[in-house]
């Protein structure tokens, strides 16, 4: 078979530089599909920028919203907004390949090395394997989930939505994406359900499940319940995971008392809370309105999106081993300590910047952008901030301020949706990692730190 220069082009790209077209490319034509008449309830063209918006956010697993999901987009429109959920979650490339093993063939060295790129895997070993295991975990959890809360929506909302909403809730938690249909019924969000352990704890599983990884999954699948055996990835995400979630849960639990939970005591208050700390790591559900949140409650939520969850899994934000790597970074720092070291093992120092860079990315593209938009509308620098971070880190939540941005506001939303879902710093990185780079030392010269 002679090869074109087409393929030839398309096997130059690295993994990152297919990633971020093939991502560009679906919402593209996710934007095109929503826009047409048969995507919205009204049966109207529905415009651009918004499709665009909404494409974005569904494909890049963020779940911010111009427009109410249900009342807004028809049955049609819903399930484009799906199936962008589930191929922004697991990565176009791993459902690709995917279908590409179940027509019978057999990924070659270019295809594997996009899927590793795709999973965020460290190296090929056990790859295919890997790839299976994701792809059977995520039926069995969404197919779970989905009985689950069908069985629990059924005496609000009669078999056929139950089963429907079920399925679509299910998949919007484990991909953390955040998109609701619960508008149908006046409902904000999961709101009415803030007192039903079922349905609060399936959800916070799907999220949390879905948001670890898939190296982690991998671990505790081969490995069992022993800790000890696993990867430091993984006892790293574990336990910072853990951390959040109990800490999250006590802070919301005690500070909210005069805020956005006030008057909600006993179960329903702890479960809020603990809802409040799983869902910016990075779903975007609400249990209340964040918008009501005291000051230090925003900030909180900030933190968690930011932090997001773990390496090559559905989940945003700088990644918790990214976080964890640089705070061991400032206690060998503090201690005088040669290299970072934790649980038996060394994190080489190349790790350590890529942290560091990855961070600053993040923080610097963050505050560019809340400085643009509160330069352009009038909102509070917290609301900004909150939205901002919510976007780039792909969450989802807000204060309320989504629908009220201008255009132009919009469009430097979008712009961190992708750039967040992406991973910003790969993206950067994979239009120069290419150039050879001549390895010629300046002088030195000490400058002042601190």
């Amino acid at each position: 078979m002679i090869e074109t220069e087409k393929s030839r082009g398309i096997k130059r790209l690295s993994g990152m530089q297919l990633l971020a077209a093939g991502f560009l490319i679906m919402i593209l034509i996710g934007t095109g599909l929503l826009m047409l008449p048969v995507s919205s309830v009204e049966r109207e063209w529905t415009s651009f920028h918004e499709a665009l918006f909404t494409a974005t956010s569904a494909g890049c697993v963020t779940g911010l919203t111009v427009v109410d999901t249900y009342g807004h987009w028809s049955v049609f429109g819903q399930l484009v907004l799906l199936l962008l959920i589930q191929t922004g979650g697991l990565g176009f490339v791993t459902i690709g390949t995917a279908i590409l093993m179940v027509l019978g063939g057999k990924p070659g060295f270019t295809q594997k090395s996009w899927v590793k790129e795709s999973l965020n895997a460290t190296d090929y070993g056990g790859l295919i394997q890997l790839l299976k295991l994701v792809l059977k975990g995520t039926l069995l959890f969404e197919s779970l989930g989905a009985v689950i809360l069908a069985v629990r929506f059924y005496p609000v909302m009669g078999l056929g939505d139950a089963v429907y909403f079920g399925v679509f809730h299910s998949v919007s938690a484990f991909c953390n994406a955040g998109f609701d249909l619960m508008g149908k019924y006046g409902m904000s969000s999961f709101t009415y359900f803030r007192d039903d352990p079922v349905v609060m704890i399936t959800i916070c599983a799907l999220i949390l499940i879905g948001g670890i990884g898939f190296i982690a999954w991998k671990d505790i699948r081969t490995k069992g319940l022993r800790f000890k055996k696993y990867s430091l990835q993984t006892k790293m995400v574990l336990s910072m995971s853990a951390v959040l979630v109990a800490g999250g849960t006590l802070f919301f639990y005690f500070s909210e008392t005069a805020d956005c939970l006030s008057g909600v005591t006993g179960g329903e208050r702890l479960l809020s809370a603990f809802f409040c700390a799983v869902t910016p790591r990075t779903a975007g559900f609400n249990v209340i309105d964040y918008g009501s949140m005291s000051e230090g409650g925003k900030l909180a939520t900030v933190l968690l999106m930011f932090i997001g969850g773990g390496s090559g899994s559905t989940a945003g934000g700088v990644k918790m081993t990214t976080v964890f790597a640089l705070l061991l970074h400032l206690r060998a720092t503090l201690n005088r300590s040669i290299g970072v070291q934790v649980m038996g093992r060394r994190i080489p120092e190349e790790t350590i910047l890529k942290a560091t860079a990855l961070a600053s990315m993040y923080v610097v593209l963050s505050a560019a952008s809340c400085v643009f938009i509160c330069a352009l509308q009038g909102f509070s620098e917290g609301d900004v901030i909150f939205e901002v971070v919510s976007a780039i880190c792909t969450v989802g939540i807000t204060t309320g301020i989504t629908r009220s941005l201008s255009l132009v506001s919009r469009l430097v939303i979008i712009a961190l949706m992708y750039l967040g879902r992406l991973n910003s710093l790969s993206f950067a990185l994979s239009f120069t990692d290419h150039k050879k780079i001549t390895r010629i030392s300046s002088p030195a010269e000490e400058i002042s730190i601190g």
